[in-house]
């Protein structure tokens, strides 16, 4: 479960002080992905990015991508770096339940993560086997609900969702049975 505010890891820190200084002005920031679920839920395995999809103003990702990006002196020096996420599969509504795991801790970066069941629906589209092992994680840990989750499914992800909704629905039936089993 998240707790009021996770303790960033200073190699976390380092690099995102150093992104912060760097900032022209104030940019808000939607991150998904390994980052959210490792730093925010105790998800033991590597990741060296932070996804995200979307940025605020809009015009904040070039400079973004040119200060913290892939092959950046920033990247060079910490070996992390933002990575942009131009297309993905999530609810419509997410953006009411972002939460703010890091407050105050950057003067022009704010960091917004996606809610436990929005993230895990992020991962529906993909479905790859890492996918899957986080998604049972948020399961079994947070945990999640599962009416919540097929509720956000039906309502607010699969009237948009890219692809063909019904390998989404047979998906989300097998998600289910295996991360919510009924005894």
């Amino acid at each position: 479960m998240l707790s009021a505010t996770p303790n960033l890891p200073s190699r976390w820190l380092k690099f995102l002080s150093e992104v912060d200084s760097r900032l022209p002005g104030q940019v808000k920031i939607h991150c998904v992905g390994g980052f959210v679920i490792t730093l925010l839920y105790g998800l033991t395995r590597t990741t060296a990015d932070i996804d995200y999809i979307e940025i605020s103003p809009a015009n904040a990702t070039q400079v973004l991508q040119d200060i913290a990006g892939p092959g950046s002196e920033v990247h060079k020096r910490h070996g992390l770096y933002f990575q942009h996420v131009g297309v993905a599969s999530i609810p419509e509504s997410y953006n009411g339940r972002l939460i703010e795991p890091f407050p105050r801790y950057f003067r022009r970066l704010r960091l917004l993560a996606l809610e436990p069941h929005d993230l895990a629906l992020s991962k529906l589209a993909r479905n790859s086997p890492v996918d899957q092992g986080d998604v049972k994680y948020l399961a079994e840990t947070v945990p999640l609900d599962r009416e919540i989750l097929l509720a956000r499914y039906k309502d607010e992800l699969r009237p948009i969702i890219i692809g063909d909704p019904n390998t989404h629905d047979q998906t989300m039936k097998m998600w289910l049975e295996v991360f919510f089993p009924t005894h």
